[in-house]
């Protein structure tokens, strides 16, 4: 006699150590703390092929997901091959949800894969129908990450850009120096392609259009000094949009912003993420970090160092993206021990890793 199915899954999520909802969702209290504390580290790595050290993350249920670069992609079908690969591993884990695979599909000069959406931002704000073009770039960025297994993209860039050249405008990674065509835009993009079943990304909260050319929070300490009512009328406008067509993820800048916060950049400010993402704009999905390795983080201590500092800010998820396994590593271990020693809450965390646990699980 067949045990009948719920009960089977009671009895396998027992046997696994870990105490899921009938869903098949994990719960972080059933998660070991080294488990809790991967769920909130994307990993990545260097070269085309995935190291033994991330597969072994992977199968201990002690990662939430990878993020792709150029440099692991040689092809559709190889990176394809490679997913598989992750996903074999991900299918031996305790955590029974499917893994965050992620890149940079924005478009135009920004792509990691090759096709779809070949125009960028710039391009689909200047088409003859722009609302029509957002729409056709984000059904192609979502079928095109689709087809190859993954399953987030961190698109699209709501920036408002402010002159010709400046740092958004110079790659054409802005819609528009007009935040009501941006935020159409935007949310044209996140309907389109979560219609495909990839999660969006609207990014770089709350705003880098005001950067200048070389104003580039990867290289070097970014300071925006914008009035608030330029920051909130401007910069912000095109996110509650975003929040109405259902984006689930938004990447938070690592810019300062004194009007917000004089003393962190933003991913790192409770001010900016708590208060103005969470509780002034109403943001209840998943918050994700821009490279943790990025050189306007310069000042702030060690990778681990910042992982306590991003997550204690309200970041759900921590983006080490310098292509070495260590990184996330040192993060998650990071994580751990501030849980322990009382330097993060847990309910707090546990309430990361379970808006993080529902992303996964809607995918």
């Amino acid at each position: 006699m067949g045990v009948p199915g719920r009960w089977l899954q009671v009895v396998l999520a027992i046997a696994l150590g870990g105490l899921f909802a009938l869903t098949g969702t994990p719960h972080a209290q059933g998660l070991s703390p080294r488990q809790q504390a991967g769920q909130r580290v994307i990993y990545s790595y260097p070269g085309l092929t995935p190291p033994q050290s991330l597969l072994d993350r992977i199968r201990a249920g002690e990662a939430a997901g990878v993020i792709f670069f150029g440099e692991n992609i040689s092809g559709s079908a190889q990176i394809a091959g490679v997913i598989k690969q992750l996903d074999d591993a991900n299918a031996q884990s305790p955590v029974h949800a499917p893994l965050l695979l992620m890149t940079d599909q924005e478009g135009g000069q920004v792509r990691r894969l090759p096709g779809e959406p070949t125009l960028s931002e710039k391009q689909v704000g200047q088409a003859a129908d722009p609302p029509a073009a957002a729409t056709q770039a984000g059904t192609g960025a979502g079928q095109n990450l689709k087809g190859v297994g993954m399953n987030v993209n961190l698109a699209p860039v709501l920036d408002v850009y402010r002159q010709e050249g400046d740092f958004d405008d110079h790659y054409g990674r802005s819609y528009s120096k007009n935040p009501a065509e941006v935020a159409a835009l935007g949310e044209a993009f996140v309907r389109a392609q979560q219609q495909t079943g990839v999660a969006a990304t609207a990014k770089h909260f709350p705003g880098l259009g005001s950067a200048a050319t070389d104003q580039n929070t990867d290289t070097a300490p970014v300071t925006l000094d914008v009035p608030l009512q330029t920051l909130r009328n401007v910069d912000e406008t095109p996110y509650p949009a975003a929040f109405s067509a259902g984006v689930k993820l938004v990447m938070v800048s690592w810019a300062t912003y004194p009007a917000l916060d004089r003393a962190h950049p933003a991913g790192l400010s409770p001010a900016v993420v708590r208060q103005e993402l969470r509780q002034r704009l109403g943001f209840a999905g998943v918050t994700i970090t821009d490279a943790l390795e990025a050189g306007s983080l310069q000042a702030f201590g060690t990778t681990g160092q910042r992982a306590v500092a991003a997550a204690s800010a309200g970041m759900d998820l921590i983006l080490c993206s310098a292509r070495d396994v260590a990184q996330g590593d040192e993060a998650a271990d990071a994580l751990v021990s501030a849980v322990q020693s009382g330097g993060l809450d847990q309910a707090d965390f546990t309430a990361a890793v379970d808006r993080v646990s529902a992303l996964r699980n809607g995918l």
